[in-house]
């Protein structure tokens, strides 16, 4: 058999296995930008914060938790999906086993995710309480947050505790007048977590107005890689790291908080 016939016929084979895997699904999510909220304010009608127990402070400003937004658990995703999504700086692929847990359905994954939501917010209005030195049994915080869950907005939501009983503590506002975004989990002693997809949740705060975005420490390399124009990245290791930075902030002590 003449060799340009054999060369043709080998390729046949490799042409339909490039095919094949080009149509197979593969494991990975495909995340974006997703939403965000600004926790000083209302969602769908109703306050994200409400505070019994204690005198609330208006507030000006606005605290805004942000999101990713993955392709679904059940969602294939191909080849060309994942080779589009790797060359754009407003998309990332991830294993899909890093976004959601093995083996479970649609609906077990999201019972979990608004599960580690309630986490979340027990968890931010203890810390808040606690910073300030406030008695968990007289001061009663109610967090709703409609169609979000999982636990990184626990760091805003602790803020935006502060700020509405607090303020910066000399009758200003926590954040300034800024809009200022970013992205945390938090615990009961006010320690903030890492979390994952933090160059699209910027590029989310900046879509929606912040200047300035609260990062765990430890994702600081993250935050910068696609880190859009104008936006200061503060990192902080805990509750009281990012009250401090943001009263240093809004009241023109720029030199003392600390960038990534």
């Amino acid at each position: 058999m003449p060799r340009s016939r054999v060369l043709a016929a080998c390729a046949v084979p490799v042409v339909a296995l490039v095919a094949v895997a080009g149509l197979a699904p593969l494991p990975f999510a495909i995340a974006q930008p997703g939403t965000t909220a600004d926790v000083l304010g209302k969602d769908k009608g109703r306050e994200v914060i409400t505070i019994t127990g204690a005198p609330v402070r208006p507030t000006t400003g606005q605290l805004r938790m942000t999101t990713i937004l993955a392709t679904g658990p059940g969602t294939d995703v191909d080849l060309a999906e994942v080779a589009d999504a790797w060359f754009r700086t407003d998309r990332a692929v991830l294993p899909h086993d890093s976004v959601y847990p093995p083996g479970k359905s649609d609906a077990e994954i999201e019972r979990r995710n608004l599960g580690q939501m309630k986490e979340s917010q027990d968890a931010a209005a203890v810390a808040a309480l606690n910073y300030l030195k406030l008695d968990p049994a007289e001061v009663k915080v109610e967090l709703h947050l409609a169609d979000v869950g999982g636990p990184s907005a626990g760091l805003l939501f602790a803020l935006g505790v502060v700020d509405k009983l607090d303020g910066n503590g000399d009758g200003g506002d926590l954040t300034g007048g800024r809009t200022v975004a970013g992205t945390g989990t938090i615990a009961p002693d006010g320690k903030v977590g890492a979390v994952g997809g933090v160059s699209l949740k910027t590029q989310a705060a900046a879509r929606d107005g912040a200047t300035v975005f609260l990062v765990p420490k430890d994702e600081c390399s993250d935050a910068e890689a696609e880190l859009p124009d104008g936006m200061r990245l503060v990192p902080v290791s805990t509750l009281s790291d990012a009250v401090t930075s943001l009263r240093d902030l809004g009241q023109g002590r720029e030199s003392k908080v600390p960038s990534c």
